[in-house]
């Protein structure tokens, strides 16, 4: 997260994205606060600017970007002790890049290379600890939208793998619901879950391998060899 605050025409700003990434929010309820202050007042429009980003499946959506006023306009609608915290790393962090743009270092070579050090190491540190709060709230934040789509496909795959394939007499037979709730059952009782999208992200990659590698147990395994072992009778 050093680039948390960025630099783009020469200015200091940061996005909706990572405003919603860094107070733990759903972007689009971060994209409707902004909408709704630009609404109330036309100067405010002035502190945001519509932009587009391409997400995860390769979609173009949009997205905001705001200057420090913006943002600060934006973060005083956030609640809370933690989002305290972040406000405050915020300003900071966009008074430290405003003194960069605006020249308000030493003239001097040497002293712009000593203060330009100290400054840089001081907003590492800062951003660090900000970073390390901001993952521990990641990782244990439910699972997104689209992790849950791939878990959900993974397991519909695994499921059907396991009953012998579309073509086979047992799926057909419809009695593959039964295969899914058995995969149900042992993968909540592995990540000790109540139900499928209570999963933490951390445990993505974990629930994945696990969904690639689960087989049903004995008794069920034997009755979707015998339902496939079945031939019908023509005549």
């Amino acid at each position: 997260m050093n680039d948390l605050v960025i630099m783009k025409s020469n200015q200091a700003l940061t996005t909706s994205l990572k405003v919603a990434d860094t107070f733990n929010k759903k972007h689009q309820h971060v994209m409707e606060s902004i909408r709704n202050l630009t609404v109330e007042n036309s100067t405010v429009k002035k502190m945001f600017v519509l932009s587009t980003y391409v997400n995860s499946r390769g979609q173009e959506q949009p997205m905001y970007y705001m200057n420090r006023d913006g943002f600060t306009l934006l973060a005083m609608g956030f609640t809370g002790k933690d989002a305290m915290k972040f406000k405050l790393e915020y300003i900071a962090a966009f008074n430290k890049m405003d003194d960069l743009i605006r020249g308000k270092l030493p003239k001097t070579p040497e002293e712009q290379l000593a203060l330009t050090m100290v400054v840089t190491n001081r907003l590492v540190k800062r951003m660090d600890t900000v970073e390390a709060r901001v993952d521990h709230v990641e990782n244990t934040s439910e699972l997104n939208e689209v992790q849950r789509y791939k878990l959900l496909q993974a397991r519909k795959k695994r499921v059907i793998e396991a009953v012998g394939g579309v073509d086979s007499n047992y799926y057909k037979s419809t009695k593959a619901r039964k295969v899914f709730n058995a995969f149900g059952r042992d993968f909540k009782k592995e990540f000790t879950i109540p139900r499928y999208d209570s999963l933490q992200k951390q445990y993505f990659k974990q629930a994945m391998e696990f969904t690639k590698n689960w087989y049903p147990d004995y008794v069920l395994k034997r009755e979707i060899q015998n339902s496939n072992a079945q031939t019908s009778l023509k005549i």
